[in-house]
């Protein structure tokens, strides 16, 4: 997970109407609104501001200028004053970097006994920004918009979200997805169109054969393997039975594995990976720890093949990134139907330890499938609190984000034949409306699950994106999400 240089560009509206002693105001004024954002430290990015617009020439080659910079991940727009929205017209059909177009005004309040014409065309946003609201609707750009005053902390809240996701969003068009095997057996959900991931979501899903994986395992040094069980003793508790003999066998075999495969991603520069339990040529056992750690360390993860599970978790961690709480793949797996309901999560290994509430244990314990030997993990429960469980589906012709609010709770009693990484929680509004909503949108069994990031951060995701976007939360009926489905239809199309 490495800190990358980005940028937003704050670019401002205006015109030549009223002079240029009023452009120059307009343009102190903006200078300073970036100034305070900045200074702020909100925000992933730095924000720059890039100047005054007046003509549909300097709009044009502003816009142009962001879309060749690398580094900009999405343009801020704010009308001072009036700007005819006309000359926006084709600047905004050549830019193709995410817009947030912030509703603000200078000044906070009227001053009320100074107030003449001249401070009313200056600071005429309320009128400026509706201008331009019009044309990017009739244009149809997709775009956040966030209203209040620029130094308000609810503001920042909303800009710092949306920059989040556009460095998320930049991230992933760059991901490359490596998967080891193939999709598991016949099953639908987590499969789908590379292409059309590719062309929707930007990020690559590339093939490894398995036994490139072992080859590397096969060429790990005993010293490298020593150095990593170290580092595990340090991190983790371990059960007795792993502190030696066959445990300890297991738990190097793992570090072995983790080794190789992280030689393996960086080879591909792979920032996402699939395992699959049917095809581990070559392999010890399935790399449950191995897949654990990485994930902690920012890697994209989905289990059985998911690409599009996988290229989520990256995509999500990457906005969670300096964020309180974790980021984390899991799976639906046993329900408890008392009170609101509650769902016991998990996975066979591949629970990331980011979202642990207490020092992780490793632990080595049969599989039962995949025809390996025992794996080793790290066993722990997941922290109580807030957080949002996300899928994409694909529907054939188009993708739809899936993504339900949910309370992590601590489990009613201790699990100590559960040797497996779990979360236990009660989705929005109980579980038999969620679970029911959930199944009419078509959802998968497997979840990128975040306790760092919210629902404005996936539904900010989805608008760059372009997808349907589902919302399952407090306020879901299950008669109102069949008819939101039922118009989706028509609007994005089968």
């Amino acid at each position: 997970m490495q800190q990358k240089e980005y940028e937003i560009r704050f670019l401002t509206g205006a015109q030549t109407l009223y002079g240029d002693e009023a452009l120059r105001q307009v343009d102190a004024h903006s200078q300073v609104v970036v100034d305070a954002l900045n200074a702020s430290g909100r925000f992933p990015v730095k924000i720059v501001y890039g100047g005054t617009l007046k003509s549909t020439d300097e709009i044009e080659s502003a816009f142009l200028s962001a879309n060749d910079a690398s580094a900009c991940v999405g343009v801020i727009l704010w009308m001072h004053t009036f700007s005819p929205a006309k000359m926006w017209i084709r600047g905004l059909k050549t830019l193709q970097k995410p817009i947030l177009h912030l509703h603000t005004q200078f000044n906070a309040e009227i001053p009320w006994s100074e107030i003449d014409m001249d401070y009313m065309n200056l600071n005429q946003s309320a009128h400026g920004d509706r201008e331009f609201g019009h044309i990017m609707t009739r244009l149809n750009k997709s775009r956040k918009v966030v209203v209040g005053h620029w130094n308000d902390s609810e503001v920042h809240d909303h800009i710092a979200a949306w920059s989040r996701v556009c460095v998320a969003w930049r991230e992933l068009n760059q991901t490359r997805v490596l998967r080891f095997g193939d999709n598991m057996n016949n099953v639908a959900v987590t499969d789908g169109d590379k292409v059309a991931a590719e062309e929707t979501f930007g990020f690559r899903v590339l093939y490894c054969p398995v036994g490139e994986l072992a080859a590397e395992v096969a060429k790990v040094s005993d010293g490298a393997v020593a150095a990593l069980v170290s580092e595990y003793e340090r991190e983790y508790e371990f059960a007795d039975d792993c502190k030696s003999g066959d445990g300890m066998t297991q738990v190097r075999e793992a570090a072995r594995i983790e080794i190789a495969l992280r030689e393996v991603l960086e080879r591909w520069n792979a920032q996402a990976f699939t395992t699959n339990f049917d095809d581990l040529y070559g392999l010890n056992q399935l790399p449950g720890l191995a897949a654990q750690r990485l994930m902690k360390d920012g890697y994209g993860f989905g289990a059985e093949g998911d690409w599009k599970t996988a290229a989520l978790v990256r995509a999500m961690k990457v906005a969670a990134r300096g964020l309180p709480g974790g980021t984390s793949f899991m799976e639906d797996y046993v329900y408890h139907f008392k009170g609101k309901g509650a769902i016991l999560q998990a996975h066979m290994l591949e629970v990331c330890p980011s979202i642990a509430k207490d020092k992780p244990r490793v632990e080595v314990h049969p599989l039962g499938i995949g025809g390996k030997s025992d794996p080793a993990r790290l066993v722990f429960t997941a922290s109580e609190g807030s957080g949002v469980a996300a899928t994409i589906v694909d529907l054939g012709a188009r993708y739809r984000l899936i993504v339900n609010e949910v309370e992590c709770v601590a489990p009613e009693d201790a699990l100590p034949k559960l040797p497996v990484a779990r979360a236990f929680w009660t989705p929005r509004p109980d579980l038999k409306t969620a679970a029911a909503a959930w199944i009419w949108c078509g959802g998968t069994h497997h979840t990128s699950f975040s306790s760092a990031l919210t629902r404005e951060h996936l539904e900010d995701f989805a608008e760059i994106a372009g997808i349907e976007a589902i919302f399952i939360d407090s306020q879901t009926k299950i008669y109102d999400l069949k008819r939101e489905l039922r118009w989706n239809e028509a609007f994005y199309g089968r």
